[in-house]
């Protein structure tokens, strides 16, 4: 039990390194803008960012005026958020049961979470009961089977990036957002696609992750990955490195009913 507390946090801790990284990156800082702007909320109006992590998006959206609540099914990323945002509402919570009435919220915003949900619609149906009518919802998202990366070994590539998806409960769930809110009954869908190009450093452990995670299904062995990763790491040594992530916003309108 204890090994496997320590191993949770551990990974908790590498998460949060790297979305202190990823957050402040100018294509990052440019999406989260863009979201605000679909959610379209007046000042003063609630809104809750599901799967706050540590809480910047509830902090920025608090900045401009709104009562922003984050909610996360960590308890670390919670107490980290805490931390550093005090004053802000932050609570533990699932996204399929989310410590808010019905209809309390004008606006609903999940950044990088629907693909580790294993029932999507579920979640969707959530949403749409701490929603105020005509309140409004964006959901961002990579899709875990497109990454694109540049190697020398292109088959072995694409090998690491599937495997690596298959391990995702939902990984295709940013391409099914537009459909998702159709089928949720929700109005006004617009769905945009935005792609994050990655050239140096800073995204190695992303990289490295994945490849960890295709060797550890038994896709590719550790010879196969010790040789990817040694070559994505010159390739960031002579600045040759590049990653591409295709990013899909969805926003939609609960209707009144």
């Amino acid at each position: 039990m204890l090994a496997r507390m320590s191993k949770t946090t551990e990974h908790t801790d590498s998460l949060i390194r790297m979305l202190d990284v990823v957050d402040v990156m100018p294509e990052a800082v440019a999406l989260r803008a863009r979201s605000y702007e679909l959610l379209d909320l007046p000042d003063g109006a609630a809104v809750v960012d599901v799967g706050c992590g540590a809480g910047r998006a509830v902090a920025e959206l608090a900045e401009q005026g709104r009562r922003a609540t984050g909610v996360d099914v960590s308890e670390k990323m919670i107490a980290v958020a805490r931390r550093r945002w005090p004053g802000a509402d932050f609570r533990v919570g699932d996204a399929f049961d989310l410590p808010l009435d019905d209809r309390e919220v004008a606006g609903y915003r999940a950044d990088k979470v629907f693909h580790e949900l294993a029932d999507a619609a579920r979640a969707l149906k959530e949403a749409r009961r701490v929603l105020a009518p005509d309140g409004r919802i964006v959901l961002i998202g990579q899709d875990w089977d497109t990454f694109i990366i540049d190697s020398d070994d292109p088959a072995l590539t694409r090998t690491i990036v599937h495997a690596r998806a298959d391990m995702i409960p939902h990984p295709w769930a940013a391409r099914r957002y537009r459909n998702l809110f159709l089928e949720g009954g929700f109005e006004d869908v617009v769905v945009e696609a935005h792609v994050g190009v990655f050239t140096d450093a800073a995204m190695l452990p992303m990289l490295t992750g994945i490849a960890e995670g295709a060797r550890t299904t038994g896709a590719i062995t550790p010879e196969q990955e010790a040789a990817w990763v040694a070559e994505q790491n010159e390739r960031a040594r002579m600045s040759r490195m590049f990653l591409a992530l295709p990013i899909f916003v969805a926003a939609a309108r609960r209707s009144r009913e």
